[in-house]
């Protein structure tokens, strides 16, 4: 399914990979305690500026600032959108 969405200049629009829900211990974490996860997958991205083109590209797993990006749900699943220059490397 393609999104019908797609980001301009510089953003890059990023699925993140779900919160654990258990420590490598099998300790159940509850909702509350879960940490935002700072790791997704690039699922669109913009044509770049003309002084920075876009490096990285759709299917690339990413890490990012715990606080990065605006959040917005598309078909039911949550994204974020956000600069390239938020995201910190590629994995």
């Amino acid at each position: 399914m393609a999104l019908n969405i797609k980001p301009l200049a510089d953003r890059v629009l990023v699925e993140p990979v779900q919160a654990e829900t258990k420590t490598a211990a099998g300790i159940i974490i509850p909702d509350n305690a879960k940490e935002k996860p700072q790791k997704g997958k690039v699922v669109a991205v913009g044509n770049g500026t003309k002084d920075d083109p876009i490096t990285v590209k759709v299917g690339d797993t990413v890490l990012y600032g715990k606080y990065s990006g605006t959040e917005l749900k598309l078909d039911g699943k949550d994204y974020l959108i956000m600069r390239e220059s938020d995201i910190f490397a590629i994995i």
